[in-house]
C-alpha cells in the first residue's frame, strides 16, 4: 500500500497492511523559509510534496481555510505591520475592536499579544461584526492539492472554529472568556449563538470544498478548557458538526494539541473520525495506552511523537527507543496513525524525520 491507500482504508474501517506515518512539516518549513533556506512560498510549491515523498512523510496537513469571509459596507477591516508587529482593526457603528500578533525570529512563529475581546463590553461589537459576515468559496487551493497530493496522502481543509474556541484561542483568551462569562453568562450564550448560526454558513461552505477531510481546528487544551466550558459551551457544536461532516461522505479531524487528561473521554464521545496531534508523555499528560482508555473504541488517535523528539535535545537512542514504544501499541490494534505531537519543530533534524518511516515498516506491523 501507498500512503494514500494506508490511510484511506483506516478511515474507512478497515485494516491497512500496518501504523500510517503522516506528519505535520509546517512549521519546520516556514522556518526553513524565514532562515532563507529553501524558496520564499516553499510550502505553497511543488517541491514542498516532493520534500514528503523524499522524507516519505504521509502528507495530510497544511492550514487551509477553503472559504472566504467577507463584510458587509458597514464594517470596515485595516491591516498593517510595524516591525515584528502585525496589527488588525475592525471598525463598526456600534464600536471597534483591536488585536496585535507578535513574531518572534529566533522561533519563526507568532501570536496574540493584544487579542480583540479585551473586556466583556467588547462582545456587542463581535455580535455586530459576525451578524455582517458571509462566507464564500475558496476551493482553487483543494483543487490544486488534490493534483499534487497524489499518492502520498489526502487533502485535509479547515472546518471553522467552534464559538467558543475561536474566543479562547483567538479572539480573547481564556482569562477575557471567564471575564465575560462572569460578568453576564447569558449576554456570553448569545454571542456564541451568533457566532454559530455564523459559523455553521462557513461550516456549509466547508462541506462541499474537494477535500475527503475536514478538521476543526480547536487547538484543545484541558487545562484551559474543563469539563464544565466543555459541557457547556462546545459538546452540542462538535455532535452537530461531526454529524454533519459525516453526513457530507467527509471524514471529521479535531486538533487537540495540549494536555488531554481532562477532555478525552468527553471528546472522543462526540462523533469525530480522528483524534489528532495526540501528545503522550513524558511532554504529554497521558500515555498512548491511557490515551485508547480514555477516547473510547471508535475514534482513531492519530500522534505519538512529541515535537522535541525530533531536535538535537534528545538523543538519537532515546528518539528511536520512544517510537518504537509509541508502535508497540499502535500495532496492537488499527486504530492509529502515527503522527507527529504536534509538528516537527525549526530545529527540527532531516534525519530524525527521514528515520520514521523505517521505524514504522519494521515495527508497525500489526500483530
Amino acid at each position: 500500500m501507498n500512503d494514500r491507500e494506508r490511510l484511506l482504508t483506516l478511515l474507512n474501517g478497515d485494516p491497512p497492511d500496518r501504523v500510517p506515518w503522516f506528519g505535520d512539516l509546517d512549521y519546520w518549513a516556514a522556518a526553513m523559509e524565514h532562515r532563507g533556506e529553501v524558496p520564499a512560498n516553499f510550502r505553497g510549491s511543488e517541491a514542498y510534496f516532493e520534500l514528503h515523498r523524499e522524507l516519505r512523510v504521509g502528507f495530510y496537513l497544511q492550514g487551509y481555510w477553503p472559504f472566504q469571509t467577507i463584510y458587509d459596507d458597514t464594517v470596515t477591516v485595516r491591516d498593517w505591520q510595524e516591525g515584528h508587529d502585525r496589527y488588525r482593526s475592525i471598525h463598526t457603528p456600534v464600536g471597534d475592536l483591536r488585536e496585535k500578533c507578535t513574531f518572534l525570529p529566533e522561533s519563526a512563529t507568532e501570536a496574540r499579544t493584544e487579542h480583540l475581546i479585551k473586556s466583556p463590553e467588547d462582545l456587542s461589537v463581535l455580535r455586530y461584526i459576525y451578524e455582517h459576515t458571509t462566507y464564500a468559496p475558496d476551493y482553487a487551493e483543494a483543487e490544486r492539492r488534490r493534483g499534487l497530493v497524489e499518492d502520498i496522502g489526502v487533502v485535509l481543509c479547515y472546518a471553522p472554529k467552534s464559538p467558543l474556541m475561536q474566543l479562547v484561542a483567538l479572539d480573547a483568551g481564556i482569562e477575557a472568556v471567564t471575564d465575560c462569562v462572569l460578568a453576564g453568562e447569558d449576554e456570553f450564550r448569545e454571542t456564541l449563538r451568533v457566532m454559530e448560526a455564523k459559523l455553521n454558513e462557513a461550516m456549509d461552505v466547508a462541506l462541499a470544498c474537494p477535500a475527503e477531510c475536514l478538521m476543526i481546528p480547536e487547538n484543545l487544551s484541558s487545562e484551559v478548557v474543563g469539563k464544565r466550558f466543555f459541557e457547556d459551551y462546545m459538546r452540542a457544536c462538535h455532535e452537530k458538526w461531526t454529524a454533519r461532516i459525516r453526513e457530507a461522505g467527509k471524514f471529521s479531524f479535531i486538533h487537540m494539541d495540549g494536555t488531554l487528561r481532562g477532555l478525552l473521554a468527553e471528546e472522543g464521545s462526540v462523533g469525530f473520525t480522528v483524534l489528532e496531534a495526540l501528545t503522550p508523555s513524558p511532554v504529554g499528560d497521558l500515555t498512548i495506552s491511557d490515551m485508547r482508555e480514555l477516547a473510547g473504541p471508535d475514534p482513531i488517535i492519530w500522534g505519538g511523537v512529541p515535537g522535541i523528539y525530533f531536535t538535537p535535545l534528545v538523543s538519537d537512542e532515546a528518539f528511536d527507543g520512544l517510537v518504537r514504544e509509541v508502535l508497540e501499541v499502535m500495532r496492537g490494534e488499527p486504530r492509529y496513525v502515527l503522527g507527529v505531537a504536534d509538528q516537527v519543530p525549526p530545529d527540527g533534524l532531516r534525519d530524525r524525520v527521514q528515520r520514521v518511516a523505517a521505524l514504522a515498516e519494521e515495527y508497525g506491523q500489526y500483530r
